[in-house]
């Protein structure tokens, strides 16, 4: 079974099925956690180091949490 969409485009439909798409969810979900643990890693950084708050990090942090946690309560009352 392919996705409804990539299974229209005639080249795709043999090469995307369940497994590409859960590998590009599990990528994109990893790569999301990463750059947020590398934005808090500067933040600190840059507090401890500099002695000074880095707002634009640390908005991007929280945005990534109240994101991350929204959707595991959407999918989860969802499912």
């Amino acid at each position: 079974m392919t996705h409804p969409i990539l299974s229209r485009i005639p080249i795709l439909g043999k090469f995307v099925d369940e497994r590409f798409l859960e590998h590009r969810r599990r990528s994109s979900s990893i790569a999301g956690i990463a750059t947020t643990l590398l934005a808090l890693g500067l933040f600190e950084y840059r507090f401890f180091h500099d002695q000074r708050w880095s707002w634009d990090l640390f908005a991007i942090v929280l945005a990534f949490i109240v994101l991350k946690m929204s959707l595991f309560t959407w999918y989860r009352i969802n499912a």
